[in-house]
């Protein structure tokens, strides 16, 4: 039998749980059909789920049929938890996305494909609510499918159509003339590279199609040759009602056994409790996990989201920086709970949504979160008093802005106050959009012991450095270790971490630096009529967009990218003046220099030279005392000395990296 993870996907209000409910349910796994407007589907099982008929987290299931064993993963449609939907991605083989039939591929649907593209998983459609519309509108829907998602998206209701599918395939089109029809293996190979989507239309609620559907899924679907080495991956992190951290993983080679120990080399090493493979809320305890299936595991209380272990099969999925992203801040306002107890349970909820990005403000005794929109924010309040019994609020969400460098420059920290001693010079230098930053060293060891180098890498690592405009978070920026020293006697291990964050932040003081937005890219449709108040709504929003083509049904679609800050709130201006009848989609695409940069900058007020825990400051010592020295005069002050071709000759190939994504993720 073959074992294979497929994530289901769709846009909001698709119909997506409704499948998977009816999957379940056709095959045996479950003996009565649940209904998510009834509240008692068996995959959106939370509360908060349940009272607003959506799904938030991502669900797993298995379910059989014939030959083959399939984890069902039921990921959220709302654009608001769609970085859960990403992250599942490491872990499947297939993807099934779901369209509304009467709606047509929607603003999010295109997300989803652009994510299943970058991604390379090979991707089955159901076309839904097919009950509710015409004859005719099945044509229309395979022309859209066509038109907006892949040309390869191809009708299989009944049955392969060979001379379409050879048509997307120079070796199948061979195959096809030579024996008027195509081998099932060439079909589930053009299947596998992501040349043919196989499409089903039907009804989930009414259970048609969805037969045709399975059987389609277990014929066209091939099973992986996983390598006989253990390997596996964490995909999630979740926590049961009785608060087990539960770590899921995708097991990529081997076996997994209960009680087997996994580590990170050099950093921790624990052992696995009991393995459960979930369908819904309830689970089965299971003493070995093959390789292709996902299991949950208690015992694990180090592994993160992207922790490998082993012979890691498809390893670059996990390598991508997430594509979607949060673009907005809010403060917490703690009501009656005490604000630290408060930062606890946020810590626990980053443990399982790495992107909520948490952090405390020790100066102003402040709590931020990052979040994706209000309806993730409703769910935090929500989940806070469910799981917490916190009563909390939210500010007015703000942008996440960050900030880069434009040159390279050598940071200099140095920390050495009565017996403690420690200096460190790195060297910043700009990267690509979207590199993250990147940490490495190319100090030599007669300069400085290894393992100094290995604890000043590691504390520059730990830490998300601000930069000196407005306080924002530093990406894109490549930072060496060039240099540093040691007392053979006074140097203690906190000495590094002092001389480090200083030497960073003394270097970001001299560098050019830049203020970066997030960008959203959009596609906006609206009626010809008004396409010249969309025109000039964009232009205010400083957008960059290519001109607006008819779609020669009375509609006018336009493309580009605009700012965060501009585009907030938009889709109700777009509303009223579209009659309802205009839709705008949009999607995260990264950051780039703010186009408003003085006056966000003049906004935020900030002095990087009051920001006492940021310091650029060093401290030197003399006749037994140690001493301030203001940032621009460190430079005079080092005792390390590098030369300065160095900084110009060297070729970042000589140096190890290590990379923490642009969101503050270790990869």
């Amino acid at each position: 039998m073959k074992h294979l993870v497929i994530g289901i996907l769709a846009h909001v209000d698709a119909g997506k749980t409704t499948l998977s409910e009816a999957l379940l349910y056709q095959t045996g796994a479950i003996r009565k059909l649940g209904r998510v407007d009834h509240g008692d589907s068996v995959l959106d099982f939370n509360e908060l789920e349940r009272q607003r008929g959506i799904t938030i987290y991502a669900k797993e299931a298995v379910i059989e049929h014939g030959d083959a064993s399939f984890a069902m993963i039921d990921t959220p449609g709302h654009v608001d938890f769609s970085a859960e939907a990403e992250r599942t991605m490491q872990a499947l083989d297939y993807a099934l996305l779901v369209i509304d039939g009467t709606s047509g591929v929607q603003s999010h649907t295109e997300t989803l494909w652009s994510l299943l593209e970058r991604y390379g998983i090979p991707t089955f459609i159901f076309v839904n609510k097919m009950d509710r519309v015409d004859v005719a509108a099945r044509a229309e829907l395979c022309a859209q499918l066509a038109q907006r998602l892949d040309a390869g998206c191809l009708d299989f209701s009944d049955g392969i159509p060979s001379e379409e599918c050879a048509m997307t395939d120079e070796m199948a089109l061979e195959e096809f003339l030579d024996t008027d029809g195509l081998a099932l293996q060439t079909v589930q190979r053009l299947v596998v590279e992501r040349k043919v989507f196989p499409c089903f239309f039907g009804s989930a609620l009414k259970l048609d199609g969805v037969d045709e559907l399975l059987d389609g899924m277990e014929k066209l679907t091939v099973d992986k040759v996983w390598p006989s080495e253990f390997g596996a991956r964490v995909f999630k992190v979740s926590h049961d009602e009785q608060g087990n951290r539960l770590v899921w993983l995708k097991v990529t080679g081997g076996k997994l056994k209960a009680k087997q120990m996994l580590s990170v080399p050099e950093s921790w090493s624990e052992k696995v409790n009991q393995l459960r493979i979930y369908t819904g809320s309830r689970f089965v305890a299971v003493d070995t996990v093959e390789a292709g299936q996902v299991c949950a595991v208690t015992g694990l209380d180090h592994a993160q989201v992207g922790c490998a272990f082993g012979s890691v099969l498809g390893s670059e999925k996990g390598s991508l920086q997430p594509m979607l992203a949060p673009v907005l801040s809010s403060k917490v306002i703690p009501n009656a709970n005490d604000i630290h107890k408060v930062h606890a349970a946020l810590k626990i909820l980053t443990d399982e949504d790495p992107q909520l990005g948490v952090t405390w403000n020790e100066e102003l005794q402040e709590l931020r979160v990052s979040l994706m929109g209000e309806v993730q924010l409703e769910a935090l309040r929500a989940t806070l008093q469910e799981r917490f019994g916190m009563d909390v609020d939210f500010g007015p969400g703000g942008i996440l802005y960050r900030e880069t460098i434009s040159a390279p420059v050598l940071g200099i920290g140095h920390f050495e106050p009565l017996r403690h001693y420690a200096e460190v010079q790195f060297l910043l230098e700009p990267l690509p959009q979207g590199s993250g930053a990147v940490f490495g060293t190319r100090c030599h060891v007669d300069d400085l012991d290894l393992n100094w180098q290995r604890l000043a890498l590691t504390n520059a690592m730990e830490r998300e450095h601000r930069g000196v405009l407005i306080g924002a978070p530093i990406t894109d920026v490549r930072i060496t270790l060039m240099t540093g020293k040691a007392h053979v006697k006074h140097t203690e291990g906190g000495d590094f971490r002092q001389a480090t964050y200083r030497a960073i932040r003394q270097g970001l003081m001299q560098a050019k630096s830049v203020l970066l937005e997030p960008i959203y890219h959009f596609a906006l449709q609206v009626p010809e009529e008004c396409i010249g108040r969309a025109l000039s709504d964009m232009q205010k929003m400083s957008a960059t967009f290519d001109a607006p083509a008819s779609d020669g049904a009375g509609r006018m679609r336009m493309e580009g990218v605009v700012p965060a800050s501009e585009v907030q709130g938009y889709s109700v201006a777009l509303a009223g003046y579209t009659s309802g009848r205009g839709s705008i989609s949009l999607r995260f695409d990264g950051y780039s220099p703010c186009h408003d940069a003085d006056a966000v900058i003049e906004h935020a007020g900030y002095d990087p030279v009051d920001d006492l825990p940021n310091t650029p400051d060093s401290v030197f010592c003399a006749h037994g005392a140690g001493y301030n020295v203001r940032w621009d005069e460190v430079a005079q002050h080092a005792h390390c000395k590098v030369d300065p071709g160095r900084l110009t000759s060297w070729r970042p190939a000589d140096a190890k990296f290590f990379g923490r994504d642009s969101h503050g993720g270790r990869s």
